[in-house]
């Protein structure tokens, strides 16, 4: 159990940032209005969790400008995908346990 536990990632707890990395494992990239539309969230609330997955190095960030708009879209990392597939294993095997 202690083996299992020890790659359920804190980066992961809350459930918006848990999102924000779902969606982005099944997308290449996504901006920042179709993240909070799928997460249902408030611009503040989705901008402090994707700073909290951006300062342990899970997103990337780019910015750009589509006319004369500012667009900013994320993706995931290689560290990113690798420590969300770490955790999803941990709490299959989690959940698996009997």
């Amino acid at each position: 159990m202690k083996d299992i536990l020890k790659n359920i990632n804190k980066a992961f707890d809350n459930r918006i940032r848990l999102g924000i990395m779902s969606a982005l494992m099944v997308n290449e990239f996504l901006d920042f209005n179709s993240l909070k539309e799928i997460l249902g969230v408030t611009d503040g609330n989705l901008a402090s969790h994707i700073k909290a997955l951006e300062k342990v190095e899970y997103l990337i960030i780019e910015k750009q400008f589509i006319g004369k708009k500012p667009n900013t879209r994320y993706s995931i990392s290689k560290l990113g995908t690798l420590e969300f597939k770490k955790h999803i294993t941990a709490l299959e095997k989690l959940i698996n346990k009997n």
